[in-house]
């Protein structure tokens, strides 16, 4: 099966699931979303603060309540060890060759400003396994007094390299590490949040099914949407993927995050 043969139940998704097609929606609203959800990803202290309501009103639009199907994890014993050992050897590959870009952006982080150069942030693993997550630092670190939590388009809590890590993902390559750990794998459901994990699921029932398989550091929800998702159509691609996973799709949507990296529409 194709990436492209399943991106066709998210549009048939209200009869089996609960999911309003992505017409339901304008492209204002999605693009707000996904701004939104890209500043959540960052923000510091969630876990203190909370989320306000007016984020979760536009990341959850409507009053509806979706009743997911678990899914049948796809995939047999070959392709997890061929999967497992391509992660392992990918990625410990790529950490030896990115070594001196990793100093260089390293160097780059710290003349901005003082501070750690890599920071962890907690993320919903595997059967809910909570694991530190590793980031290039994009933010200065007194963050919190330069304004206001959620703030979107020029945050000044972000430095002027920060602003290019996120927009290229740069900031993303020390979770190669992760990877190599085994916290997460190349492709699967992208990562959330544990705060997010517990709001999701009060009006998406069924989002910790997401948690089934190794999360991913890219995923068919963030290539096969071809527009702002909102989580509730994420799950929906999240879910299929599960079901229907292989060594060719993950190959296709490795593909397809190589090209949607390169457009800078990656860091969504």
């Amino acid at each position: 099966m194709s990436v492209e043969d399943v991106m066709t139940p998210l549009t048939m998704s209200a009869a089996n699931g609960g999911v309003e097609e992505p017409s339901a929606y304008t492209s204002v609203e999605r693009r707000e979303a996904a701004d939104i959800d890209a500043v959540g990803k960052y923000e510091p202290k969630l876990t203190e603060n909370g989320i306000p309501a007016d984020v979760l009103a536009k990341l959850l639009p409507g009053d509806d309540v979706i009743e997911l199907e678990m899914p049948v994890v796809g995939s047999n014993l070959a392709y997890r060890f061929v999967k497992r050992a391509f992660d392992v050897v990918s990625c410990s590959c790529a950490l030896v060759i990115l070594a001196i870009p990793m100093g260089v952006i390293a160097l780059k982080i710290k003349s901005e400003s003082p501070g750690p150069v890599i920071f962890a942030q907690r993320r919903v693993g595997k059967g809910g396994r909570i694991f530190n997550v590793y980031k290039f630092r994009s933010m200065y670190i007194d963050a919190e007094a330069r304004g206001a939590r959620w703030a979107q388009g020029d945050d000044p809590r972000v430095t002027p390299f920060g602003k290019v890590m996120r927009k290229t993902r740069m900031d993303e390559i020390p979770q190669f590490w992760n990877v190599v750990k085994g916290d997460m794998s190349l492709i699967g459901p992208r990562p959330e949040r544990p705060a997010f994990c517990v709001e999701f699921e009060k009006r998406i029932h069924g989002w910790h099914y997401r948690t089934m398989v190794t999360p991913g550091l890219s995923g068919l929800a963030q290539v096969a949407g071809g527009y702002d998702l909102l989580p509730k159509e994420k799950v929906v691609l999240d879910l299929e993927y599960i079901e229907h996973r292989s060594i060719a799709m993950d190959l296709k949507i490795i593909l397809k995050t190589l090209g949607v990296v390169s457009t800078g529409e990656g860091a969504r």
